[in-house]
């Protein structure tokens, strides 16, 4: 078991991946630091063997699919996941391990957009994009995570051993906040300086198609940790649409004893029929997302022996 772990998802990264590596060594000399190379074409694995990081590979493409094998391969204490694009820095890396060895922090996250992000990146879709996805986290989660986005955090060996990762992309970040968010693990910001990609490095994160993804996923795992509200508000907005056309004709009702518009009674009754039902669904998955909880906190015992056991064999 390592005691610190510096993990790097790279595609094409032989530009800067050597300067990555080697500012990383010199922040944190004790740590291992392992590349995935994910299908590179340019020579990424070459430069980083050169550079003296561990190289493995992984051939599913998207970061999430390459995240999912790191937290797989690798036992350590304390991960760092950072970009090989040189665009986080290294010396807030000693920072953000001390907070998970030493502060028991479970995901500590570099928080760029409090800092250089928004003046360093020429993008303005992105800058706008991180500001939607972190707004509507914090507010549907109900918490106060400073950059959803960041690709530069710091887990323990308790979140990395029971995070199931389900995206295969980019929208893998947003899958980690909203995880540890809703297992109530503790979180910490760090404030990061971050740079634009250099000359001759290119982002592989595409402005709208990744960003509908994301959104996608927020819905999708607001859906699935919060079912009660997100059903309760398909539930709420059926039952006005119902009793907003059903008034009128209780109106002629009562005042001519007639019901002239039977169509829109029946549509009524069958609508509200539907929001009792999403009703009774969201409570019915609200206890089966308690049942959940309560499990994972008993999966959380279990890994927390897997790391004293793993401690004692190479310590």
């Amino acid at each position: 078991m390592d005691k610190i772990a510096v993990l790097i998802p790279c595609y094409n990264e032989s530009h800067t991946i050597k300067k990555v590596i080697t500012e990383f060594k010199s922040a944190l000399p004790e740590s291992v630091i392992y590349v995935y190379d994910n299908n590179s074409s340019d020579g990424t694995d070459k430069a980083a063997l050169e550079a003296g990081a561990v190289v493995y590979y992984e051939f599913q493409q998207g970061k999430g699919n390459v995240i999912r094998r790191m937290f797989h391969d690798i036992d350590a204490e304390c991960y760092i996941i950072t970009d090989g694009d040189d665009t986080y820095p290294a010396v807030t890396a000693r920072q953000m391990a001390e907070l998970v060895l030493e502060k028991k922090a479970d995901m500590v996250i570099g928080d760029r957009l409090s800092s250089t992000y928004f003046t360093e990146n020429k993008r303005p879709f992105h800058n706008f994009g991180n500001r939607l996805v972190c707004k509507s986290i914090n507010v549907l989660f109900h918490n106060d995570i400073k950059d959803i986005m960041t690709g530069y955090r710091a887990f323990s060996y308790e979140f990395v051993k029971t995070f199931p990762v389900l995206s295969k992309g980019f929208e893998i970040e947003t899958e980690m906040s909203i995880h540890a968010v809703d297992k109530n693990m503790f979180i910490q910001n760090v404030e990061v300086n971050y740079r634009d990609r250099p000359d001759g490095s290119v982002s592989k994160l595409n402005t709208y198609s990744d960003g509908f993804k994301v959104l996608r996923t927020i819905l999708r795992l607001y859906r699935t940790y919060k079912p009660m509200a997100f059903f309760g508000s398909i539930a709420l907005a059926i039952a006005i649409l119902s009793i907003g056309f059903f008034i009128p004709v209780m109106d002629v009702y009562i005042r001519t004893g007639l019901v002239p518009n039977f169509p829109t009674l029946i549509v009524c009754g069958f609508a509200m029929l539907a929001a009792i039902q999403a009703l009774f669904t969201g409570m019915t998955l609200q206890t089966i997302v308690q049942k959940n909880k309560q499990d994972f906190e008993m999966e959380l015992h279990r890994v927390s022996e897997r790391k004293r056991e793993l401690k004692k064999e190479y310590y």
